[in-house]
Formats: structure tokens, C-alpha cells, sequence
């Protein structure tokens, strides 16, 4: 179980780490950007390492009960897929550390054929040991026995790693700023694969190569990843910050034509136009017939073909040209300026409004939305609410708003300078004894301010007293678009509250009938079946079950009463023997199993008192019996022996057999 869980938290350890990565996982990128074949293969690898988690964590599991034989064909095949999946993120691996190098010499080609070669060699040792053992076998015990195969393949694993992890040190050495300690970071993670596939050679009790794999993903992780997206927000930021002065501006990769937008205009945004892509020319072009004024597509289908951007740029920085867009149906002038960033890989492209006139009015309008009063939004929500706060988060000043009539029309009832401090107050004067400290907690500065960081809304329902009556009411608060102000509603959820109480009466009761005997009102053959599960779940778990006994009942010529009398005659009779097992036995339930079959479980003072009650019984039916009046019932008893019963059954069968007993001496 131990090498087990340790699998298992390495597999949920690489998912909480790599969540973002692994949700966001495409398929194959082809003839894309560097960065996402990089991106690609080591998701990749990451999928590959989550099968061998799992695989190792089934081999921790079925291992463990080897001896059980129907077990062995998973076993054996949780084996193969075990060294598979080793075999896979061993070529993920060394597929992502080339594509991450992007260095197209011999070092590289010879690791990529390496670990190709390995690869299928790898797959062969597997293929012939499924007809002769040779990585790995079983005996007649299942238990595992390693083949000379097993260490080969390992040691050439080792090999590989060895190879890569030295040339990554060796680039780092040669490397400079955070480039040196990014190649560091993948050659340590190679020599950690690598070290604890020693260990896993020496000792196959211990899952060391997961314990490997997943060091490896948390250094690649916290030196590698993190460098490279704190890299990358740095230059967002800069672009993003650029961006403020301009519509949009793109960054393209001149070869594959990927490219990214930074855009802080909501104007712009409203066009659709795609924030990132595969092709920027093909985009561009379709842009063009979407949004650009008929009289100037033609002129910036031209100006946007890679060979004319570039031609454009020889012999100097940048160069600028204007065209019309259509936004929102009118024509806008726009500028673009274009230039080649310093790698000499990518271009720049800015956007700029240059219609004086329509940029002022757009900003006007932008104002305009900006400030649309909180009275607006009130009447919308007042419909819905008794009572609506509109309370500042930076002072805490407030004003309150209540609906007059079904229209939604709203009048301010109260203004004030700490919301906060006077909801104590309120709290302490109408809300329920009961619920004052939850909904003080709830109606916290600091608790909101925790709570609605990563949410837009919260709630909490709790109870008024008004007019000596007791009303459910709901608090719902969300914060503005803006962030600067709390919307809280307080609305009457009294009939809300009150059907889902007669929903659960309503279930209760029915769920309660369903396990009542009709005839008789004891509980039926249903409800002893649940309750000796239920007890019977509690031995099978080892607890130390309370002491009970089991009671059997047979009434006594039913048949020839039902026979003789009728059935109604036969009924009573049954309720009759019901009523007698419920004055007897009044601490335990008592079951009705069959047309004349009753079960009582003995439990507390009736348990105690077992064999007085007992006795009790059958001196009651001897009387029956000698008077020819009331109910004659044949029992017997059995107890709960913790040391010897394992089974419920075998306590009823037992006294199922003393009723027998009783039932012959009754009939003698």
C-alpha cells in the first residue's frame, strides 16, 4: 500500500502543478513556432509520466495481493504497461530536451536517434517477453522475478541520461543570465531520472523512479516554467503597458506567421478580431474583408503579404501607412506603424485612431457608460429584493433603497458613514438570538473582502424577528464592475424555506412508510434487510459492534385458522402476536419477515434482561395455549459472539433452530 500511495501522490502532485499546461494541451502543433513544440512535447511527456504514475500505482496495489490467482492477468499486464510507459517518458523526455535546446547539430540529432533506438528496443524486449522472459517473469507463486533484460534495459537508460544531463551542463556552462540556469535546471533534472533509476535497479520495493519523475517535474517546474512565464509577463506587461497609447499592437513571427495582440481598447475588442493565432497573413486577409472600407482592401492586402512587409523594411526601422476601418459601421481613419524587432524574427505592428473627432466621442461615450448611476441598477434588482445597500468598500459609507411598489421603483430609506457598524447594531436588534454570531461573522469588512477576492458573489440565509414572528430572509452581496462598491440584498425567502420543509416531511414520511409493515405497523422484511446490512458492514470493518441478540417468532396454526375462521380472522391473529412481541420486548424493534414470521433485535436494557423476556414470552404462550385464547408463537434466541460469528445470517440461524426446538415442544 505504501509504494502505492507513493505513486498516487505523485500523480495528484504533477496535476495540481501542471493543471494550467495539462488543461490547456493540443494536439499536434506541426509546422508551428518553436515555443510550441516545445510547449507540446512536454505536455507530453507530463501525460506520459501520469500513465506511469498510475501504472506504478497499480503495480503497488496488485502486487500486494499477488497470491490471489483471478489477479494475476492484471498484474502481469499493469507490468508491461509498467516498463511501457517508463520506456514512453524516457522518449517524451528526450523529444522536449532537443526541441528545447532548438539546436539543429550533431549532438542533438545523435540524442534524438538515441533515444528513438532505445525506444524501439525497448518495445522488442517487451514483445519477446511475452513468449520468452527476458525483462521480467513470475513463478508459480506470482511472484516477481527480474530477468537479466530488466537491468540491461535500465543501464541504457542511465546511459542516455548520463549523455543528455552532461551536454545540458555543458550548454549551461557556456550560457549566460537566465538562459544558464534554465539549461542547469533540465540537466539536474536528467541526473535525478537518472539516480533514481540506480536506485530502482538495487531496490524494485521502493517506486524510486516516480519519486524521480516527479522531482524532476517540480525542478523544470519551479526553475524552468516559472522562469520562462515571469519572463514572458515581463514582456506582456511591457507590451500591454505600450499598448495603452495605441489600439492594438501584434507581435509576428515572420517565418510561421503565429502571432499575439495586446489591446487594451474595448472599441477594438468589439471587432472579434482573434488575440492570438496560427497565420497571421491568412487573418489578416480575411480581417481585411470584414472591417476594412471597401475603397482601401485592396491597398492593405498589398501592404500585408510577408515579402512586401519586408521589403518595406529594408534600409530602415519602420515605416507607416493609413487606412479606413469600418467600426460598428462608419469609417474610422486608423495608422498603422510597422517595424522589426531586435531578433530580426519577428515583426511590430501598431494601431493607432487617428479620427480626432470619433476618438472624443468614443471617449464621451465610454465616460458615459462608466457612470451610470447606482439608482438605474436599484430599480433593475429592487424587484427582486426588500431592501438593497449600496455601501462604499474603501470608507464604508452606504446608502440603503427599498421597493415601493411591483414596479421595481425604488426610494433611498437611510444614508450613513460605516455600514459595518451599524449592521451590529441592526443584528443585534432584529436578528434572530440563534443566528446573530454567524451572520456577524458573515457581515464582515474583512470576511467579504476575503470571500468575493475570487468570487463574484456570496449569500447567507438566516432568521428575523419582526412583529413577534419569525421570517427566513437571504443576504446576497456582489461587488460592482468597478470594484469600488458592495451590492447587498436582503430579500424574504418565508415561502422558499417553507416548501422545502414539507418537501423533507413529505419524504420522510414516505421513505418511513415504506419501511412499515401495513397489517401489523411494525417494521417489514425491507427495513431488516438495511438494518442487517448495515450491522453486518460493521463486523465485516472490524468495529466493536454493541451486543445484540436476535429473537425468531413462528405463529402456530395460521394456516388452519385462515382455513376455518377466514382471512380477517387470520389478520387479527397476526396482529394479535405483533402486539404481544411489542409489550414484551418494548426496547427493541420487531420486524414482520414473513406471512407468519416476526424478528426482534434484542439491543440494550432488553438484551440485558434477555432471557427474563424470554421466559416471559413463553410462559405467556403456554397460557395462550392451555386457555385456547390469544396468539401462540414458537421461539428462540441467539446472541452475538464476537469472537466466532462473522456472518448476521449465522446468528439467524441459530435461532431460527432454537424456534424449532420450541415448536415441537409446543406441538408435544
Amino acid at each position: 500500500m505504501f509504494y502505492a500511495i507513493i505513486s498516487l501522490l505523485a500523480l495528484v502532485l504533477n496535476l495540481i502543478i501542471n493543471r494550467d499546461s495539462l488543461r490547456n494541451f493540443r494536439g499536434y502543433p506541426g509546422e508551428s513556432s518553436i515555443e510550441q513544440k516545445v510547449t507540446f512535447r512536454y505536455n507530453t511527456f507530463l501525460i506520459f509520466s501520469n500513465f506511469y504514475f498510475l501504472a506504478d500505482a497499480g503495480w503497488g496495489l496488485l502486487y500486494e495481493n499477488h497470491h490471489i490467482d483471478a489477479l494475476f492477468p492484471f498484474l502481469y499486464l499493469d507490468c508491461l504497461l509498467y516498463f511501457f510507459f517508463m520506456f514512453l517518458t524516457m522518449l517524451s523526455w528526450i523529444r522536449y530536451v532537443v526541441a528545447y535546446l532548438d539546436r539543429h547539430d550533431r549532438k542533438s540529432k545523435t540524442l534524438l536517434h538515441s533515444v528513438w533506438f532505445l525506444f524501439i528496443l525497448a518495445l522488442t524486449y517487451l514483445i519477446i517477453n511475452s513468449f520468452h522472459p527476458f525483462i521480467f517473469s513470475f513463478n508459480d507463486e506470482h511472484e516477481y522475478i527480474e530477468e537479466p533484460g530488466r537491468h540491461i534495459a535500465f543501464l541504457l537508460q542511465i546511459a542516455l541520461y548520463l549523455m543528455t544531463s552532461t551536454y545540458l551542463l555543458v550548454i549551461a556552462l557556456k550560457s549566460t543570465g537566465s538562459e544558464k540556469s534554465r539549461y542547469a535546471a533540465v540537466g539536474l533534472t536528467c541526473f535525478v531520472m537518472e539516480l533514481f533509476l540506480i536506485f530502482q535497479i538495487f531496490d524494485d520495493a521502493y517506486p524510486s523512479y516516480a519519486i524521480g519523475l516527479i522531482i524532476g517535474i517540480c525542478v523544470v517546474h519551479s526553475f524552468v516554467e516559472a522562469g520562462e512565464r515571469k519572463e514572458k509577463e515581463r514582456y506582456d506587461n511591457i507590451a500591454t503597458s505600450l499598448a495603452e497609447n495605441y489600439e492594438a499592437i501584434y507581435y509576428i513571427n515572420i517565418e510561421t506567421g503565429t502571432f499575439r495582440e495586446f489591446s487594451k481598447s474595448k472599441e477594438y475588442a468589439s471587432m472579434k478580431v482573434p488575440v492570438g493565432g496560427r497565420d497571421f497573413y491568412e487573418e489578416t486577409r480575411l480581417n481585411i474583408e470584414r472591417f476594412v472600407h471597401p475603397d482601401d482592401r485592396e491597398f492593405a492586402k498589398k501592404l500585408h503579404q510577408k515579402d512586401t512587409m519586408l521589403k518595406n523594411l529594408e534600409d530602415r526601422k519602420s515605416y507607416s501607412y493609413k487606412y479606413r476601418l469600418l467600426i460598428n459601421g462608419q469609417p474610422k481613419y486608423f495608422q498603422f506603424t510597422m517595424m522589426l524587432a531586435t531578433d530580426g524574427k519577428h515583426f511590430i505592428i501598431s494601431e493607432k485612431d487617428i479620427d480626432d473627432e470619433m476618438t472624443a466621442e468614443n471617449m464621451r461615450l465610454e465616460n458615459q457608460k462608466k457612470h451610470v448611476t447606482f439608482t438605474q441598477i436599484a430599480e433593475i434588482l429592487a424587484v427582486n429584493y426588500d431592501v438593497i445597500y449600496y455601501v462604499d468598500i474603501q470608507d464604508s459609507s452606504y446608502i440603503s433603497y427599498e421597493c415601493r411598489n411591483i414596479y421595481g421603483e425604488v426610494e433611498v430609506q437611510q444614508a450613513g458613514d460605516d455600514f459595518f457598524a451599524d449592521s451590529k447594531v441592526n443584528i443585534t436588534n432584529i436578528v434572530h438570538k440563534n443566528d446573530r454570531d454567524t451572520v456577524l461573522d458573515f457581515v464582515n469588512k474583512d470576511n467579504l473582502a476575503c470571500t468575493l477576492r475570487n468570487q463574484k458573489g456570496c449569500y447567507h440565509d438566516y432568521r428575523i424577528v419582526a412583529f413577534n414572528k419569525i421570517h427566513y430572509v437571504r443576504m446576497t452581496v456582489q461587488k460592482t464592475a468597478d470594484e469600488t462598491h458592495y451590492i447587498i440584498g436582503i430579500e424574504n425567502i418565508n415561502d422558499e424555506v417553507k416548501k422545502e420543509k414539507q418537501h423533507l416531511k413529505a419524504l420522510n414520511t414516505e421513505k418511513e412508510l415504506a419501511r412499515r409493515d401495513e397489517l401489523t405497523g411494525v417494521k417489514n422484511k425491507t427495513a431488516y434487510t438495511e438494518l442487517e446490512k448495515s450491522v453486518q458492514l460493521n463486523i465485516d470493518n472490524g468495529m466493536d459492534y454493541l451486543p445484540f441478540g436476535l429473537v425468531i417468532c413462528d405463529t402456530n396454526d395460521l394456516k388452519k385458522i385462515n382455513d376455518s375462521q377466514g382471512h380477517v380472522a387470520g389478520d387479527e391473529y397476526i396482529k394479535q402476536s405483533a402486539k404481544l412481541l411489542c409489550n414484551i420486548f418494548d426496547h427493541s424493534p420487531v420486524f414482520r419477515v414473513g406471512g407468519d414470521e416476526f424478528v426482534v433485535f434484542l439491543r440494550g436494557d432488553d438484551y440485558s434482561n434477555r432471557d427474563k423476556l424470554m421466559q416471559k414470552l413463553q410462559h405467556q404462550v403456554w397460557d395462550n395455549l392451555k386457555a385456547k385464547s390469544g396468539p401462540v408463537l414458537a421461539s428462540g434466541m441467539a446472541v452475538f459472539t464476537p469472537e466466532k460469528d462473522c456472518l448476521v445470517a449465522e446468528i439467524l440461524n441459530r435461532a431460527d433452530k432454537a424456534m424449532y426446538k420450541n415448536k415441537r415442544d409446543l406441538k408435544k
